[in-house]
């Protein structure tokens, strides 16, 4: 008898488990495709950037916008690289003071 009161307790444990994690992914997926749905129709500048773009007089400007831009674009990446590598190089000092 104990053995199938086991095997019923369970398969009850175990769709429990398929429900949350069904429900767990299906709310992860519904919130990625309201994000991808809402970021298709943001634009990439804002409007007094536009406004002082817009037209073919000022090229000049919109190359330094453009290189402001990759300028703030590459201080994230350095900073994480150099955290990157202050980490790799303290595991490497403390794998050899192990041996």
């Amino acid at each position: 008898m104990l053995k199938i009161e086991n095997r019923i307790k369970n398969k009850e444990n175990r769709m429990t488990d398929r429900s949350r994690i069904v429900n767990f992914f299906s709310t992860k997926c519904f919130y990625v495709l309201l994000s991808i749905f809402f970021s298709l129709s943001s634009n990439a500048q804002c409007a007094m950037c536009r406004a002082a773009l817009a037209g073919d007089s000022n090229v000049k400007k919109a190359e330094a916008v453009n290189d402001g831009i990759v300028y703030l674009m590459v201080i994230p990446y350095l900073l994480v690289g150099l955290i990157g590598v202050l980490i790799y190089r303290m595991y490497q000092s403390k794998k050899k003071k192990a041996e």
